[in-house]
C-alpha cells in the first residue's frame, strides 16, 4: 500500500481544530484568523473547504452533522478520526524531529546582493529592519494579550518562538549594515 501524502500546513492547522471541538471549515477559517494564524499558515476559506475535503477523502475527518441557520447553506460539520489524530500526531513529531530547508527567499536575496550597489542594499535592510519591528511589536502584543488572558503558554509558544527568529535575523542585518558602512565588508 502506497503511503500518502504528508500533511499540508492548512490539514494539520484543521486537525488541530478539530481535536479542540467538532466544527464546520467556516468556524475553522473564522477561528484560524481571530488566533492570526494566517501568520503561520496560508489560509483563505476556499483552500480550507478543499482542505478539509482531502481530510475526509483520506478517513481523517467525518462528518458530524449538517444544519442551517435561517437562510445560509447548510453546514457540514466535521470531527477528527482516530485516523486523524493518528496522522497529526505522526506529522508534528516528524517536523519538531527533522529539518527541512524550505527555500525561504531571504537567504537567495542575501547570497545575490553583492549585485545591487552597497547603498541600496544599506537602503533595502533599513526598509526591511522596519517591517521586522512592525512584526515584532505585533507578536509582542499579542504575547501580552494571551497572558492577560491567563492562556497556557503551551498554546502560544510559536509567538516566543517567532520573535526570537526576528530578533535574531535584526540582529544579523545590523551588524552586516556595520560591516557595510565601516567598509570591515569591501562591497
Amino acid at each position: 500500500m502506497p503511503r500518502s501524502a504528508p500533511l499540508t500546513p492548512l490539514g494539520i492547522s484543521a486537525l488541530s481544530l478539530l481535536v479542540e471541538e467538532p466544527m464546520h471549515p467556516y468556524e475553522m477559517y473564522q477561528l484560524l484568523m481571530a488566533r492570526h494564524e494566517d501568520r503561520l499558515v496560508k489560509v483563505r476559506p476556499g483552500t480550507l473547504y478543499h482542505a478539509v475535503g482531502r481530510l475526509e477523502e483520506r478517513g481523517l475527518v467525518e462528518a458530524a452533522g449538517t444544519d442551517r441557520e435561517g437562510n445560509r447553506p447548510e453546514r457540514t460539520t466535521y470531527r477528527i478520526t482516530p485516523a486523524g489524530r493518528e496522522a497529526l500526531t505522526a506529522r508534528l513529531q516528524d517536523m519538531l524531529a527533522e529539518p527541512v530547508n524550505e527555500y525561504p527567499s531571504f537567504p537567495l536575496a542575501v547570497a545575490e546582493a553583492y549585485n545591487l550597489p552597497a547603498g541600496v542594499v544599506l537602503d533595502l535592510l533599513d526598509r526591511r529592519l522596519v517591517l521586522l519591528q512592525e512584526q515584532l511589536e505585533f507578536l509582542q502584543t499579542a504575547e501580552s494579550a494571551v497572558r492577560t488572558k491567563d492562556v497556557a503558554r503551551k498554546y502560544w509558544i510559536d509567538l516566543q518562538y517567532q520573535q526570537t527568529m526576528l530578533r535574531s535575523e535584526m540582529g544579523w542585518i545590523r551588524s552586516l549594515q556595520d560591516q557595510l558602512r565601516s567598509g570591515e565588508l569591501p562591497w
